[in-house]
């Protein structure tokens, strides 16, 4: 079986759905690997690394494809009016399409007979846990929020005593407390920061004080039950949020850097730091919203941009902010991508097998047989 790695289309995306460490344990099982010339690139991996590991370079993406049984990709193959080229017409009919896909083309994957399996809807349970691609991206999401805060911050992280004087540590508040929360917390104080974190979720506030982070958050009934069953923060009531954006407030007029990662299933990510809360900040403050893809978490946030408000807030909301760390964050995806197929190989047929009932291929499953059959659109459909 013919497996493809893809060049990525999409505007700022940087990264990679497989490595030459990847591609070398393709080879294992049994696949031969394709990748198109210029697809690692940007990730810091060249052709020749692929090569070495034993791929196959192709020339474009369509020699890339050509018999493919298995398509990897980071996001969603472009379709037609999308891009300089169609991208989804090339890939075979049958394929095994993983990637982030996102569920807007289910149906013109189905049309198309590709089996799509869309990576962000793992279920989080403990046997995907080495498969969660939002885990993975966002722990270097997290981290990488903190670089960029240090690098627009104009005085500096941790406290320095010189003989000219002191320079104080940087107030940092991280808004939610997730996987990019944690590691944006972890990050802040290895740099020397005194840093408070908010969340809505209980279990939250043990694990920010666990990182050595103060608490700051309205607490009631309400926030007890603050999360799903699959881990995620619920969304709030009014009321609650009118509460908690007070407390919020507060806070954030005293705070040098501000990070938010709140996002919530499926919607829009909610709005924490009103205009007024950043007119209240300090000229040469630092926003970075992680949301940013998602609407943003800040009202004054601009997708895709990095923004100074006359008040001299900087606010970065830049997009695909795994893709501001390409080479890390390519070798976590790939390998997530690879425990997924080895998961569900079968050795003797050398090929992938999805048995349908399995909950981790459930909850990823966007077509088969040329129907759309993820519980959500089936769902929303019969709706």
């Amino acid at each position: 079986m013919r497996l493809a790695v893809l060049k990525e289309r999409r505007p700022a995306e940087t990264r990679v759905a497989a490595t030459p460490e990847t591609v070398k344990k393709y080879l294992g099982l049994g696949l031969t690997v394709a990748v198109e010339t210029g697809a690692g690139l940007a990730a810091g991996i060249p052709d020749a690394a692929f090569a070495e590991a034993g791929a196959e370079i192709a020339p474009d993406a369509a020699a890339a494809l050509a018999g493919a049984g298995i398509v990897l990709k980071v996001r969603a193959p472009l379709g037609a009016g999308e891009g300089a080229m169609d991208e989804l017409a090339l890939i075979p009919r049958g394929a095994l399409l993983i990637g982030q896909l996102g569920t807007e083309g289910a149906e013109a994957y189905a049309a198309q007979g590709i089996e799509a399996c869309a990576m962000e809807l793992l279920p989080r349970i403990t046997r995907a846990q080495s498969m969660d691609i939002l885990s993975s991206q966002a722990n270097l999401a997290g981290y990488r929020a903190v670089v960029e805060a240090a690098a627009a911050f104009d005085k500096g992280f941790p406290m320095l005593m010189t003989a000219a004087g002191t320079i104080p540590a940087a107030n940092v508040f991280v808004m939610g407390a997730g996987v990019a929360g944690l590691q944006a917390i972890a990050t802040a104080r290895r740099l020397g920061g005194r840093v408070a974190a908010t969340d809505v979720r209980p279990a939250a506030k043990e694990e920010i004080k666990s990182l050595g982070a103060s608490f700051i958050g309205h607490e009631d009934e309400e926030s007890r039950a603050a999360q799903t069953a699959g881990g995620y923060a619920k969304a709030m009531s009014a009321e609650f949020m009118q509460k908690q954006a007070a407390v919020v407030a507060e806070a954030i007029r005293k705070m040098d850097i501000v990070i938010t990662t709140a996002l919530v299933q499926g919607r829009k990510a909610p709005t924490l730091v009103t205009a007024p809360m950043v007119e209240s900040m300090k000229p040469g403050s630092v926003i970075v919203d992680l949301a940013a893809d998602a609407g943003g978490n800040c009202a004054l946030t601009v997708p895709g941009e990095g923004v100074v408000t006359p008040g001299g807030v900087k606010i970065l909301g830049f997009s695909n902010w795994p893709g501001r760390i390409p080479a890390a964050s390519s070798a976590l995806y790939a390998r997530n991508l690879l425990t997924f197929l080895t998961t569900f190989w079968d050795k003797e047929a050398k090929a992938p097998k999805l048995p349908a009932e399995d909950e981790i291929v459930r909850g990823v499953t966007l077509t088969r047989a040329g129907q759309v059959v993820h519980p959500m659109l089936t769902a929303a459909k019969a709706a």
